[in-house]
Order: structure tokens, then sequence, then C-alpha cells
């Protein structure tokens, strides 16, 4: 991976964890968590996309496609698992 592409996918991911924080909400905190969460979830869907030859929306050598869909995905297991409260 080149360093063009990632700095476009750091800054994609940080859009779409962004996005999803003034969706959601939160505290500085939560959007802490929910770029590194993006961030993670953009490369293991690009790294995904080219192991599996997917070239859905692709820039370049970044499959932007697969690595938006991975994005969502952490991010919103991330977000469903943060929610969750332990009983005292």
């Amino acid at each position: 991976m080149t360093l063009p592409n990632l700095l476009l996918g750091v800054m994609v991911a940080a859009m779409i964890g962004s996005l999803f924080h003034l969706w959601r909400g939160g505290s500085l905190g939560r959007l802490l968590l929910y770029l590194l969460l993006s961030t993670a979830g953009f490369f293991i869907g690009h790294f995904v996309g080219t192991r599996l030859g997917i070239t859905f929306l692709q820039v370049g050598r970044l499959h932007v496609g697969a690595a938006v869909i991975g994005s969502l995905v952490v991010l919103g297991v991330g977000y469903w698992l943060s929610l969750i409260q332990v009983e005292k």
C-alpha cells in the first residue's frame, strides 16, 4: 500500500467515523472510539477486499467499496458492544 492510498484511507475512515458520531452523538471519548473503530474496520475491509478480489468502487489499488462496508460493520458492532452496561 502506497502513502497516498494510506492517506486517502485514513481520511475516508475519519469522515465515516465523524459522520457516525454526528448521527449517534456522544462525548469526546466516543468520537475517538468511533474514529479508531472506523479506521480499523476500513483497513480490515480493504484487506478482505484485496484477498477476495472485490473490485467494487476501487480507487487505484484501494478497495474503497469493501473498506467502507468493513468500516460500517466494525462501527456497528463496536457501537452495539459499547451499549452494554455492567450490573453491580
